[in-house]
């Protein structure tokens, strides 16, 4: 199975992030939650703009792999929020384009989100897939730190601590909240877990699902299970293919969400919005198959 998600979307601007607060305040009343948040972006006025579906019947079946198929509702110079995590205590992570940097209201947006998932008993939302330079940011009230300074990106939330690649590297790295609690920031205490063997990592799953977890390298696909970090991770599926494909998702008990993009030295550049491949009995072996039978003939 090869497709995409037909999803009719609503469009909403906020001026700022107070303006925003009260945004999503009126939009939770009106049946939205995290899963019907789509897309999240900022404009080099520093405007944020929402968009979300236009069926309320559609809030609550959308799913994170569907979303990632989507095509961004706007045109014209937007950055892209890619998933924003609340952490314990009163700590924010988000990964996203890497000029969210050069936003002033960047780290309040984040917070004002992870804020407003709380009332949902939310963790996170994922978002919709748009083509940037990738940058991820870790912050609390009075502080914020790029985490693409010393090279993390794609971070990924598991039960225990944060997964991230490293820009040009082929290993995966995992920081433990425990030592993030120790040190009160996360410039120190990540250690590496897992080494690829088909060259750099070059893009992240963004959600760990059944401890599994696939990996977009140089040469290749990786699955990997990460049920006991930091101890053990297992490579469960090894799927070699040429350089431009990527997974960055799936659906629950479904497809996987399959983005193509060019390779430059830091990851995937040029990304399309995903398309689902693939079934709830196929696994990523299967991946490469399923490609080949959706190509044009």
């Amino acid at each position: 199975m090869v497709g995409f998600v037909t999803v009719q979307i609503c469009v909403s601007r906020f001026r700022d992030p107070a303006a925003l607060a009260v945004g999503l305040r009126d939009l939770r009343r009106a049946g939205l939650t995290p899963r019907g948040l789509l897309f999240v972006a900022l404009d080099p006025r520093g405007e944020i703009h929402l968009a979300t579906p236009e069926d309320p019947e559609q809030v609550a079946s959308v799913r994170v792999g569907e979303k990632l198929s989507l095509v961004p509702p706007w045109a014209g110079l937007f950055y892209h929020f890619d998933a924003i995590h609340r952490l314990p205590g009163d700590a924010v992570l988000w990964n996203g384009d890497l000029r969210l940097g050069e936003s002033a209201v960047a780290a309040e947006v984040a917070g004002v989100i992870a804020d407003w998932l709380k009332g949902s008993s939310a963790k996170n939302v994922f978002l919709g897939c748009a083509s940037h330079t990738p940058g991820s940011w870790w912050g609390r009230p009075g502080a914020v730190e790029p985490l693409h300074v010393d090279g993390f990106v794609d971070c990924v939330v598991t039960a225990s601590g944060v997964l991230a690649r490293k820009i040009s590297d082929a290993h995966l790295h995992y920081l433990p909240f425990a030592a993030l609690a120790t040190a009160g920031r996360p410039a120190a205490g990540w250690c590496e877990v897992f080494r690829s063997e088909l060259g750099a990592i070059l893009l992240v799953e963004r959600r760990v699902m059944g401890y599994r977890l696939v990996l977009t390298c140089e040469h290749g696909l990786l699955e990997i299970e990460v049920r006991h970090l930091p101890d053990l991770v297992i490579e469960t599926a090894r799927v070699l293919m040429r350089p431009g494909f990527g997974v960055v998702g799936r659906v629950d008990g479904g497809a996987f969400a399959v983005t193509t993009g060019t390779v430059e030295s830091w990851g995937l550049t040029n990304l399309s919005p995903a398309m689902l491949v693939g079934s709830p009995t196929q696994s990523l072996a299967e991946l490469p198959k399923s490609l080949r039978a959706a190509a044009p003939r």
